[in-house]
Order: C-alpha cells, then structure tokens, then sequence
C-alpha cells in the first residue's frame, strides 16, 4: 500500500462491521443513493437550490433561470418527481412545482454549507 490515507496493516473491530452489516440491511441505502444521483445533476441541483429560494414555481420559470428549453426543464423536473423531492400542481395549463418536504430542503442546505467549509479550509 504506502499510501498516507489507508491501513498499513489489515484489522478490524468484528463488533463494529457486524452491527453495521446487519443495520445495512435494515435501511433503504440504495433509494437514498437514487435520491442523491438525482439531486448530482447540475441543472437538477439548481432547480432544487432554485425551489428552496422559493416556495414554488412554473416549469417556465425553471426554464428561464436554467437559460435551458422548457421540455428540458420539464424532463429535470420528471426526475426529481420521481425520486420525491419535488411536488407539483396544475392550474389550468401552467404546471407549478416545489420542494416536496422540508426534508430536501435542509439537505440542500446543509451540502451548500458544507462545500463552503471544505472550500474555505483547503
């Protein structure tokens, strides 16, 4: 190995890795990693950053701040659909979205905040 950042010799604490294991069965891992895959997107990021600045808002608007088409828009906001982190509504023909939960919301938050500390401490 030699490398500074692994093990130089291999052990470890049979307890942790069991209890860990058998809780990693417990938990829905896979769907939030499909929830965080969905959010990586850059444009799916900024209409996230976007929805928390903002209680709702049309695909229209989505587009113009993307500065991208509304059926690409339209496509971004199908993805976070699907994956729970938008809700939207209909009135007459306009489509209205926003952030499904609070939820998202601090977790956009809290990744803006984190990556301005990384950033500032390298």
């Amino acid at each position: 190995m030699g490398s500074k950042d692994a093990c130089e010799i291999f052990c470890y604490d049979e307890q942790k890795v069991n209890r860990i294991q058998e809780d990693l069965e417990t938990v829905d891992i896979s769907g939030v990693s499909q929830m965080l895959k969905s959010i990586a997107d850059v444009n799916r990021a900024k209409i996230t950053y976007a929805l928390c600045q903002e209680a709702e808002l049309c695909v229209c608007d989505i587009a113009n701040i993307l500065g991208v088409t509304v059926a690409n828009a339209s496509h971004h906001l199908r993805t976070l659909y699907k994956q729970g982190i938008v809700t939207f509504r209909k009135e007459g023909k306009l489509a209205f979205y926003s952030i499904e939960d609070d939820h998202v919301r601090q977790i956009m938050m809290i990744a803006l905040i984190h990556r301005k500390e990384v950033t500032a401490n390298a």
